[in-house]
């Protein structure tokens, strides 16, 4: 299957997997990320676009290192991108602090911020239902199978 993308920026790079057997697309910057404190949320331009083929989504997701070298990781994580969508893709990235909880960070562009998971959808039908079936679980909910 092939995925078509569109640079849109001058700077903008292609998503690269950095192994072959990688499950993710590293994502790259084409503008500085650059947080002054903690709860900090800044939207990030990746500079292309892309037609993912109908059925598929790719889901933004955080990079390991930035979550826990530095406290960043991905607002919505995952965030999801649908086929229909043929806009700048951007990626919401928080500040949690951390271990420089105190000092400003600028990630500048060109950095690889989030990794993008392209996946096949379940062709899935809701149903209404008067009735469900029991489990031993039931309704029992956060936190009721301990810790």
């Amino acid at each position: 299957m092939k995925v078509k993308i569109k640079l849109l920026h001058p700077e903008a790079k292609m998503p690269e997997k950095q192994h072959q057997l990688d499950a993710g697309f590293d994502l790259f910057s084409v503008e500085d990320a650059e947080f002054h404190g903690p709860g900090e949320i800044v939207s990030v331009s990746c500079g292309f676009s892309m037609e993912l083929p109908p059925g598929y989504e790719a889901q933004i997701r955080p990079r390991s290192g930035l979550a826990f070298q530095y406290g960043v990781t991905v607002i919505n994580s995952p965030g999801t991108i649908d086929s229909n969508f043929r806009g700048e893709v951007k990626v919401g990235l928080v500040w949690l602090g951390g271990n420089n909880v105190f000092k400003p960070h600028i990630f500048p562009k060109g950095n690889r911020i989030a990794q993008m998971v392209i996946q096949k959808l379940p062709d899935i039908e809701l149903e209404e239902a008067e009735v469900l079936s029991d489990t031993d679980r039931g309704s029992n909910g956060f936190g009721s199978s301990g810790v």
